[in-house]
């Protein structure tokens, strides 16, 4: 039997130039997390990069379109930070996984989509850019020399009219830096230590509260936001239940072998499109990419300077921004939760502005029916 792309259409990959630095923008929301992940847990980047890399490239062809495959980033938080251990987020991924295709498969969020207004899905787009705006500029401060390297490498293929390599000339020029104290990588095996990490002893408490942290967090922007952005960008009608459930479907069979919980995301999409992707073909490239990185260099994905990362990522959260900002008029509700979405988090945001959002269509319903009373 053979295999199901409903979406394809006549949207077939174009391997052309643009794809290739597209590719780019979408690594950039994933290296720094997923590095910083590999040296602070049990977790090994080459089977986390493996499949990052398998599902870019399912999902791309999937889709046929340029679409994102990011880390979950409450739980990548709550990691980092101490709050819960690997096991946890792990067993959480799962969790998360079970009810995502739950959700997507019940076609919950076109149910509840009527209740949650187009300004709440802009808004946690705003959110989501100044969060990445927050983390490039972080990283970037982290050594002001690599950052500043990057900025005159982007800022120089702008003004040679090449804004869309800007991205792919700076990640070049990292690799040549991380190469330069590494030295030429060499083919490895990925350590099987990294591969069976869940465990019965991860079914905690904080385990399922990291999983809460992170619902709302996926279905406003892994879900209802990146179905609103693929339609902006790519003209593809992609509803947020069908990325509910192939975040499902990617976390269960991925977590239980050495990923860490991955989502959609759209930073990820927005960071493809700002740099050229057009077509599924930045999936095939970036994927490829991950696989052979996996494999032959994870050392010098290891030893690379995250603070030219962070320009880069500057950057798409610009580009980001700029759409929310442009595609709606509720802007003081748009800028509130984004605001919000970095004060406390995402999750918060996206619940509070549907409140909001619920309460301000009511009064307006209210002052309707009185105006055409009078």
């Amino acid at each position: 039997m053979g295999a199901s792309f409903p979406h394809r259409e006549n949207l077939a990959p174009t391997f052309a130039w643009n794809e290739f630095t597209g590719a780019v923008g979408d690594s950039v929301t994933v290296l720094p997390l997923v590095v910083a992940l590999s040296v602070l847990t049990d977790l090994s980047l080459s089977f986390v990069l493996l499949w990052f890399g398998i599902f870019q490239i399912v999902w791309g062809l999937y889709y046929a379109a340029p679409m994102s495959v990011e880390p979950m980033k409450a739980l990548a938080a709550l990691v980092l930070a101490g709050t819960v251990s690997t096991t946890e987020a792990l067993v959480a991924g799962l969790f998360l996984g079970v009810v995502l295709l739950g959700v997507g498969r019940t076609n919950s969020l076109a149910r509840v989509s009527r209740y949650i207004g187009s300004p709440v899905v802009r808004g946690v787009q705003f959110g989501v850019a100044l969060v990445l705006l927050e983390t490039g500029l972080q990283l970037s401060l982290s050594n002001p020399g690599f950052a500043g390297i990057a900025a005159v490498v982007a800022v120089a293929a702008i003004a040679l009219g090449r804004w869309k390599v800007s991205a792919l000339a700076v990640l070049l020029v990292g690799g040549g830096i991380a190469a330069f104290h590494t030295g030429v990588p060499s083919p490895t095996l990925p350590s099987m230590d990294g591969l069976f990490l869940v465990d019965v002893s991860g079914v905690t408490m904080p385990a399922f509260e990291a999983a809460s942290a992170q619902i709302a967090m996926t279905v406003g922007n892994a879900a209802l936001a990146t179905s609103v952005l693929m339609s902006d960008y790519f003209d593809r009608d992609i509803s947020a239940d069908e990325l509910a459930s192939s975040m499902g479907v990617m976390n269960l069979a991925a977590v239980p072998f050495g990923a860490f919980p991955m989502c959609h995301g759209s930073g990820g999409v927005a960071g493809k499109y700002a740099f050229g992707a057009r077509t599924a073909a930045a999936n095939v490239i970036l994927g490829v990419g991950y696989l052979l990185v996996a494999l032959v260099a994870v050392e010098l994905v290891a030893a690379y300077p995250l603070a030219m990362l962070g320009v880069v990522l500057a950057i798409i959260a610009l580009q980001l921004a700029r759409t929310s900002i442009r595609e709606t008029e509720a802007y003081v509700l748009v800028a509130g939760i984004g605001v919000l979405g970095v004060v406390v988090n995402l999750g918060v945001a996206f619940v509070v502005g549907i409140v909001v959002w619920l309460m301000w269509e009511r009064r307006r319903g209210a002052l309707s029916w009185l105006v055409s009373g009078l």
